[in-house]
């Protein structure tokens, strides 16, 4: 209760009024004076004003201090990114196990391209069911599940002696890896802030991704293979059981969204909900993206083209750049395991600087089109002048160096691709990100032969000291990563990432 001053007739005089939750308290939304305990009676205003005053004041009688934020969200991304880790490091794999492979089979370039891509055709057809679900149900589940299959298939490989089976395995591999990014798309999109998304997603998506792909040679290569002596059988079997321990851990430890998950406070689910757009809940959702929109698009399509080029080109990196320093430069398994490493954490810390130059130049230019598509035009270029060095280049190590500059400038356009994704798909971000996913991997699937082709043209044998020696000429393959590295920067100046696919407001 309180005592105010009160207009009665043309009488001056104190009347008491109770406190409501919706009358304003003037003095303590700017600062505390003795007044504090006071209100302003609706009485001294006219009825118009006395209605605005109770409903809309944002500051009442009843505020407490603001409520600390749980940190739910600083777990989720914690599981995101070993998530990407995981993915990469059993991805990358082949870049240890495919010379071996190889080796065992008697399996020319092109035969060997050939079994690497069968992971990119199941991957590729994989892409948009798997952001459809992801976006209709949500990750949980889903990705716990496809974790524990790659997990699986990729120690189904390392056991089997028959070429049919083996195509099998790699069919299998890449039919459950489709699910991972268009999941964690979706789940950037629930789970980081605003402000900050794009600078976590690079965390997310290069970062740890390409860590883990740079892990990948040096635990499979250099530590237990080189240092600790295993077959690489075993080898690969020891990462496989690492997957399958994060399938307990991310099923126990993650839900599908902060408003599902009772560990999540008002405040921090008040920050989860910053800058998304307001949805009329009095009309019904659809639950998948409208086919025509996507079609229609003129961003998305330039930003399709985009993507085959960097994933296509992407395939050196993770089949060749192996055999690359093994065959070409003649390199123990000890030292490929750490060159091959180095274009890996190149591209993990562009994914930092990429996210990093995003939200900084968004937050300071007001212009998320242009920052997006500068961000990754700038990256593309710089990444193909780079490439151009290492062809004039004869030195493996020094190579390898030029290898990571060209990695690191290239993949920090990595967290613009997913910073893109959720501009331009909001709450469908997963499908919109498995249909540019599905791009890429149709590059996987395309560029791995014609790679092998381009390198078998360039190859040549001689007999030496009554030995046949044979040669390959890799210089060609760079200059044609080059380029695509060229007319991929050119294709980010076409995307606006403003033109929203779909109107959340509208259903």
């Amino acid at each position: 209760m309180f005592v105010v001053p009160s207009v009665g007739g043309s009488q001056l005089g104190l009347r008491a009024i109770p406190a409501k939750s919706g009358t304003t308290n003037f003095c303590r939304a700017r600062h505390s004076c003795p007044f504090d305990s006071w209100q302003l009676s609706p009485a001294l205003l006219s009825p118009e004003k006395a209605c605005n005053l109770n409903q809309s004041s944002p500051h009442t009688a009843t505020d407490a201090p603001s409520m600390p934020l749980t940190n739910v969200r600083w777990l989720v991304f914690g599981l995101a990114c070993a998530t990407s880790f995981l993915l990469y490091l059993h991805r990358y794999s082949w870049n240890i196990i495919g010379p071996k492979l190889q080796e065992e089979f008697s399996l020319t370039n092109t035969q060997t391209a050939f079994l690497f891509s069968l992971f990119y055709y199941t991957y590729a057809s994989g892409q948009i069911p798997s952001g459809i679900v992801a976006d209709r149900f949500g990750p949980h589940r889903f990705l716990t599940a496809i974790v524990a299959v790659w997990s699986v298939a990729i120690a189904g490989i390392a056991y089997t002696g028959n070429l049919l089976l083996l195509g099998f395995w790699r069919l299998l591999f890449g039919a459950a890896q489709a699910g991972c990014y268009p999941s964690l798309t979706n789940i950037s999109h629930e789970w980081f802030p605003s402000r900050m998304r794009t600078t976590l997603q690079g965390w997310v998506a290069t970062t740890f991704g390409r860590a883990g792909g740079a892990m990948s040679p040096i635990i499979l290569g250099t530590l237990l293979m080189g240092v600790c002596g295993f077959q690489w059988q075993l080898a690969l079997t020891l990462i496989a059981g690492v997957g399958i321990i994060h399938c307990f851990v991310f099923y126990f430890a993650f839900r599908d969204s902060p408003q599902h998950d009772p560990r999540v406070n008002d405040a921090e689910r008040e920050l989860l909900t910053e800058g998304k757009a307001t949805v009329n809940s009095a009309k019904p959702q659809q639950s998948v993206l409208p086919l025509k929109n996507a079609v229609r698009n003129r961003s998305l399509k330039w930003f399709t083209i985009q993507q085959f080029l960097d994933a296509g080109s992407d395939v050196v990196f993770v089949g060749l750049i192996g055999t690359y320093f093994l065959m070409a430069h003649e390199f123990d398994i000890r030292k490929t395991g750490w060159l091959a490493s180095l274009p890996l954490w190149g591209g993990a810390l562009g994914g930092i600087v990429g996210g990093w130059l995003n939200d900084m130049f968004i937050r300071r230019t007001g212009n998320r089109r242009w920052t997006r598509s500068i961000v990754g035009f700038v990256g593309k270029v710089i990444g193909c002048g780079m490439l151009v060095l290492v062809v004039m280049q004869s030195d493996g190590v020094t190579a390898a160096w030029l290898l990571m500059a060209a990695k690191f400038f290239s993949d920090w356009s990595q967290p613009t691709t997913w910073g893109t994704c959720t501009d331009l798909g909001g709450r469908f971000s997963a499908t919109v990100f498995s249909i540019i996913n599905t791009a890429g991997t149709i590059g996987g699937i395309v560029m791995p032969i014609v790679f092998g082709v381009v390198l078998d043209m360039f190859t040549t044998s001689s007999i030496v000291d009554g030995s046949e020696v044979t040669l390959t000429n890799w210089n060609p393959l760079f200059a044609l990563l080059s380029g695509m590295y060229l007319v991929s920067g050119a294709c980010w100046l076409m995307v606006n990432c403003t033109e929203r696919i779909h109107n959340e407001s509208e259903n």
